[in-house]
């Protein structure tokens, strides 16, 4: 009978390459545009074959890590991060996350809480007067009585709207994949009809709280706002799950 040791296995070669490079891009010992050894300069490196090298690259290519082109200055570089690239990422990891019920809607929305109240208090000290216009179009087109998935779309818009106000791209990048993921998963417009005009009145909270510089206004009018439309959100979730109930 074998003995249980707690042994970890051997990976197969390839992986080891590649989580080796992998590991060199990231601490930033190959920085992004630096041009990789050939196919048969790695394999010599790594003591590999020229296919496993192969294998190894296009994992690597997989995760947007490294590009390759070909002709004469062609090569394997390592890739330039693109926030967009990052955003799908992100959009497309955490759609699988909740459709296999890892990430639920209330985790979704805590998340929101943590990104989006801190951005509504720095868009009230950093808001320039061309953000201030975009903000209150925002809410002029919000007026116009929207439904459904416009709705959602012009929700989305001035949320977007706050978080490029308050000048840090990451926070934007990394919101954005949330809100197409509740898009997708959580059927906007089951929403009743009065749901987008109390969220029109929050906005109009929030904007007044930012054009007045008033940071910690601003922050609570944002956190009351996720709240209040938390309770719209888990109440689709519920019946998406046990619809009928």
């Amino acid at each position: 009978m074998a003995t249980t040791l707690g042994v970890q296995r051997i990976q197969p070669a390839y992986r080891q390459v590649s989580d080796q490079l992998r590991d060199k891009i990231l601490r930033g010992e190959l920085p992004p545009g630096a041009r990789l050894p050939n196919e048969t300069d790695l394999s010599s490196l790594f003591g590999v074959s020229r296919s496993t090298v192969r294998e190894a690259l296009r994992v690597l290519s997989s995760q947007n890590l490294v590009t390759t082109t070909r002709g004469v200055d062609g090569g394997t570089f390592v890739a330039r991060p693109e926030p967009e690239q990052v955003a799908d990422y992100l959009e497309a990891s955490l759609g699988l996350l909740s459709t296999s019920e890892d990430v639920n809607v209330t985790q979704l929305l805590e998340f929101r809480r943590i990104l989006e109240v801190p951005a509504a208090e720095l868009a009230a000290e950093r808001a320039s007067e061309d953000d201030l216009e975009v903000l209150r179009d925002s809410l002029r087109a919000e007026a116009d009585g929207r439904s459904g998935s416009a709705a959602f779309e012009g929700h989305r818009a001035f949320h977007q709207t706050v978080l490029d106000a308050c000048g840090n791209p990451l926070l934007e990048m990394v919101t954005r994949p949330i809100f197409r993921t509740l898009r997708t998963r959580f059927l906007r417009d089951q929403a009743p009809p009065t749901f987008w005009g109390e969220v029109h009145d929050d906005h109009a909270r929030i904007v007044d709280r930012i054009e007045n510089g008033d940071v910690g206004g601003a922050g609570q009018a944002m956190r009351d706002h996720l709240d209040a439309i938390a309770l719209t959100y888990e109440r689709i979730d519920r019946h998406r799950i046990a619809p009928g109930q």
